[in-house]
């Protein structure tokens, strides 16, 4: 149906005349509204409104166009622009982590390639090649897809992606990017060690220099960075809580203390009364160490750089050894070789953390509370603790069912 040519033109009180218009090109809608031509000349007729309004739009569409074609962008073009101006409140490990995604990876298949080109379909054979050919984990193969939508939001805040691609891209339900399906023997699940497993590990840390770490571990769900980035003026002995604020990592071959992974991960986590105990005996310890081995520590110990800019020794470090040897991340290396190898269970210390929520959630531990504890920026992941199946839970259930 052809369009009526006077649409959009109206006469005004003093009977001259003038035109609107709005319309999408390389979407981006475009709006005007005037009174005079090209010139400035004042509109005095119907039909020189008309011919001002068509000279309008087609001198609007060219002049889009062209800016679009300007302002088109590669993936690699897209990246470089969101390392300089995009990331500057990133924390130095995600960085890193994106870095390596792009470098190793990313880079190499769509660095050269338009970012307005790439359809919703390569995206999803992409991260289906990792996951079922390239057989890397789900879960890294999910910072792919974050890794993705990170590049078209900041291609479309610069506008180098139109609203209907980014919308298709990204956020319609039925359209977008999204992780292919998970395989069958996959195992994404909360890993929670039994009773009779942290009766055993209890027994193998016992006594040794990875003790203190292995309690907060499972006994205060902390993460292994913030086990090791913890500060003796961090504990208050007196009131049985422990302050979560920063995190144990290596930069550039360099031991640092860094602000904690999210703003909830910033906390405060309670000690049962036997973890006060311990740490009450570790501090005596300590302060009986400090004499008697002051010399010693004065050579052992080792300055690192905390989250204020300052330098502090080792012996400010709760994992510290009697020496001042600082403790690192590292230090639990070997007891994860050695436990499978020795007690036959599979042992990695972020299992720790997943026993804890799983422990917490069967006792009935209200569900925003073991959230602020575990420090996490969702009440849904720690509900999957409570969802979580543990051998304790299925003891329950059956207790429960021979009831009936």
């Amino acid at each position: 149906m052809a369009q009526n040519k006077a649409s959009g033109v109206y006469q005004m009180k003093d009977g001259t005349w003038g035109y609107r218009f709005s319309m999408i090109v390389e979407g981006k809608t475009i709006s005007r509204k005037k009174t005079t031509d090209e010139f400035g000349n004042k509109l005095k007729t119907k039909k020189q409104a008309i011919k001002a309004r068509e000279n309008a739009m087609v001198e609007a569409r060219i002049e889009r166009e062209r800016q679009h074609k300007i302002s088109r962008r590669t993936v690699e073009e897209v990246y470089a622009e969101y390392c300089e101006k995009g990331r500057g409140d990133r924390a130095y490990m995600t960085i890193r982590k994106q870095d390596c995604l792009w470098n190793n990876h990313i880079k190499e298949q769509f660095g050269k390639r338009y970012i307005d080109e790439i359809s919703v379909a390569e995206i999803n054979d992409y991260l289906a090649d990792l996951y079922y050919k390239d057989g890397y984990a789900y879960r890294y193969t999910e910072s792919f897809l974050k890794m993705f939508y990170l590049i078209f939001g900041q291609a479309y805040s610069r506008d180098y992606l139109d609203i209907d691609s980014y919308n298709k891209l990204c956020l319609n339900k039925d359209t977008k990017i999204h992780m292919p399906k998970l395989k069958a023997d996959d195992d994404t699940d909360i890993v929670a060690f039994t009773r009779e497993e942290m009766a055993r590990l209890y027994e193998y840390f016992k006594g040794t220099n990875a003790e203190t770490a292995y309690l907060l571990g499972m006994y205060c769900g902390l993460r292994i960075n913030e086990a090791f980035g913890l500060k003796w003026d961090h504990v208050d002995l007196e009131a049985g809580t422990i302050k979560i604020d920063r995190q144990m990592q290596y930069q550039d071959n360099l031991i640092k203390l860094v602000p904690v992974k999210t703003r909830n991960g910033n906390r405060t986590v309670y000690l049962s009364d036997k973890l006060k105990v311990y740490f009450q005996k570790l501090a005596a310890r300590r302060a009986e160490d400090a004499i008697r081995l002051k010399a010693v520590r004065e050579q052992k110990q080792r300055f690192i750089d905390d989250l204020d800019g300052k330098r502090i020794p080792s012996t400010e470090m709760v994992n510290c050894l009697p020496d001042g040897t600082i403790q690192t991340v590292n230090a639990m290396k070997y007891p994860t070789r050695h436990i499978k190898e020795k007690l036959g269970i599979d042992f990695k210390y972020h299992y720790l953390r997943h026993t804890y929520g799983t422990r917490m959630a069967e006792l009935n531990t209200p569900e925003h509370l073991l959230c602020d504890q575990m420090g996490h920026g969702n009440i849904h992941v720690t509900q999957l603790y409570y969802l979580a199946v543990s051998k304790s839970g299925v003891d329950v259930l059956q207790e429960n069912l021979n009831k009936l």
